[in-house]
């Protein structure tokens, strides 16, 4: 054969075979990474599972962004598909259409439409296909697609609550028609229509990061993870102030539930009900016969209640006697009240607020062994008024609170609470588990010059702060760099010159003139008792002063305690030690169950050491009867 026969064979072979239609590259990690799991939602384009399936149907992503109508039209309608890769690559579709830069408000019912589209096809593929969740659970393209499902009940549920601010969804199960849908909203485990308002924010868990919280504690699964902004109720029905206030931030986990029982009747259908769960209460619902877990954020709702409550600006006006200063103690609770969950209550220190737990409490909620079994309650108490006074107004705050909840005490809520105390906190918690018979009263009458009528004033107006018994629902107490016997702190230059700026709270001088027959104001009040001499909050620190030389005397309830000590003087031996604040010596306490001294200054209740302590003693106590 001559060659030029030969090379004309070549070319007639190589037009009736084409070109060679296999070429191989290789590719690096990252992209490799971003091939698998890049998306509309992580990147702003179509995932390399819908560009596949798009390609199956003579489609491609370009030519489908020109037209998406006509690109879902002819995905819905193929045949070439089976029903896992046309139902995710049409939510994936109908999201990115619903993400797209809207021209104005005017815009929200074509938006919420296409939001309501896409979770109804993630729904379709994650319950209403053959294969069932749980025969996906290593595939990533379930992962994508349960994350297009909830990233589209989160805007639904967002976008829902603006466009019907002045005209909420019914709770009775009357649905709204909105963007050619029935809409339901459903509440599960939340708080009955008309006992709280209807939020005035409605915000993604998502949205929000924090600094200042060294944790962000969620659980992955199904469904929107939200934060309403409430009004917490500050009045009773017969219109007392009520003595503690409800999480005004609650976490919130919502689905999506479409009508129908087969997929083509979820397909068809108009009608999808929005179901609200607390996630405290739900870690799994059953969703189309299915069990999954309900996603959750425990941070996000108790971080913005920090963000936005200016307790550290609050707790300094207290002290010093400044306007709009606290009055009284309050109780927040960090979660909706839970009557099978029992609490742990928290108290701050010296011109301190909720804000000295901020990692402790997110990591005991962020615990899930601890979550089942706790809710955390914090006191909020003003630092400026005197021990004997704040023990008494916590306990009455915190036995109306748990009247209000729990009248007949029956519940596990009102049993066994443990106090957690920090510094003045703990000196508070330890009065609030001792007795003291008639020690404190007697030791005050032995100084006293009054008689008669004035004794008798004094015996109803102060003895209810100077005679006291142990708290009958405590069953443990975690002392953390508690001056026991005070502090010589107290009495430096500089605690002495603050000691001066401190202002009594108002009603505390009224008792005092009341007992002595004057009122604030008016002529000086004669020398009283070194127990009446009515201290403020930093001559209580004091390890002179009168009060905290006896309260440290007073003997405890036979329950376990615990105790966290700092110590920042390296080289001291321990019994000299101090964490700049408090000596060990006044923080150590005999008959401790733990005690564990952490290399700390005196916030020490803030060191991962301690939170972890914390978190071993709670767990200890769920084992203990």
């Amino acid at each position: 054969m001559s060659a030029a026969r030969w090379l004309a064979g070549l070319a007639v072979a190589l037009l009736l075979s084409g070109c060679a239609g296999v070429k191989v590259s290789s590719i690096d990690m990252k992209d490799y990474v971003a091939q698998r799991r890049g998306d509309v939602l992580s990147t702003g384009k179509l995932s390399f599972a819908t560009r596949e399936a798009l390609q199956v149907i003579g489609l491609d992503d370009t030519a489908c962004g020109a037209d998406l109508p006509a690109c879902r039209r002819a995905l819905a309608a193929s045949g070439g598909l089976d029903d896992e890769r046309r139902l995710s690559a049409l939510s994936e579709l109908w999201l990115q259409a619903a993400n797209a830069p809207a021209p104005g408000p005017q815009d929200a019912p074509a938006r919420l439409a296409a939001y309501l589209e896409a979770a109804r096809h993630a729904y379709a593929y994650l319950f209403f296909t053959a294969r069932r969740p749980g025969e996906r659970a290593f595939e990533e393209r379930q992962t994508q697609v349960r994350d297009y499902y909830n990233f589209a009940v989160q805007q639904t549920s967002t976008l829902l609550f603006e466009m019907s601010r002045n005209q909420p969804p019914h709770q009775d199960g009357t649905p709204v028609a909105v963007a050619g849908w029935n809409i339901r909203a459903q509440l599960e485990d939340m708080r009955p229509p008309g006992e709280q308002a209807m939020p005035r924010e409605l915000i993604p868990a998502a949205s929000l990061t924090f600094a200042g919280i060294r944790s962000l504690y969620r659980r992955d699964g199904f469904g929107a993870e939200l934060v309403a902004v409430t009004t917490p109720q500050e009045r009773s029905a017969d219109g007392l102030d009520l003595p503690f206030r409800e999480s005004a931030f609650p976490a919130i986990s919502a689905i999506a539930l479409f009508a129908g029982r087969s997929l083509p009747e979820v397909l068809a259908t108009r009608e999808v009900t929005l179901v609200a769960y607390d996630p405290y209460r739900r870690a799994t619902i059953d969703v189309a016969g299915t069990p999954v877990p309900l996603a959750a954020n425990f941070t996000s709702g108790y971080g913005l209640w920090l963000a936005r409550s200016d307790f550290a600006t609050q707790a300094l006006r207290t002290l010093f006697g400044g306007a709009r200063g606290l009055q009284a103690p309050h109780i927040y609770l960090m979660q909706p009240y839970d009557p099978e969950r029992r609490i742990v209550l928290m108290l701050h220190g010296l011109a301190s607020s909720p804000e000295a737990w901020i990692n402790v409490a997110n990591e005991v909620m962020g615990d899930e062994a601890l979550r089942r079994k706790f809710q955390v309650w914090q006191v909020y108490y003003p630092t400026n008024a005197p021990l004997a006074y704040n023990r008494e107004a916590i306990r009455s705050v915190l036995e109306r609170t748990l009247r209000h909840f729990d009248p007949q005490g029956t519940a596990p809520a009102s049993r066994h609470i443990v106090l957690v105390g920090h510094s003045m906190g703990g000196v508070l918690a330890r009065l609030l588990v001792s007795s003291s018979g008639e020690q404190l009263w007697n030791s005050f009458l032995a100084d006293s010059p009054m008689a008669g009528e004035q004794l008798e004033r004094a015996r109803a107006r102060l003895g209810p702060y100077l005679r006291f018994d142990p708290m009958p629902d405590v069953g443990r107490v975690i002392f953390i760099a508690t001056p026991h016997r005070g502090t010589p702190f107290a009495e430096n230059r500089l605690a002495r010159w603050a000691a001066n700026l401190v202002t009594l709270p108002l009603g505390i001088a009224e008792r005092v003139a009341d007992v002595y027959g004057t009122r604030p104001g008016q002529a000086q009040i004669s020398t009283p008792a070194p127990l009446l001499h009515v201290p403020n909050s930093i001559d209580n620190l004091s390890d002179r002063d009168p009060f905290v030389q006896r309260a440290a005397t007073l003997p405890m309830a036979r329950v376990p305690f615990h105790s966290i000590i700092g110590d920042d003087t390296p080289g001291l031996p321990l019994a000299k030690s101090s964490d700049g604040i408090v000596p060990y010596a006044s923080a150590h306490l005999e008959g401790a169950r733990s005690e564990l001294v952490v290399r700390s200054s005196h916030s020490v209740q803030e060191s991962p050491a301690a939170i972890l302590e914390i978190r071993r003693i709670l767990r200890q106590d769920l084992q203990e009867p």
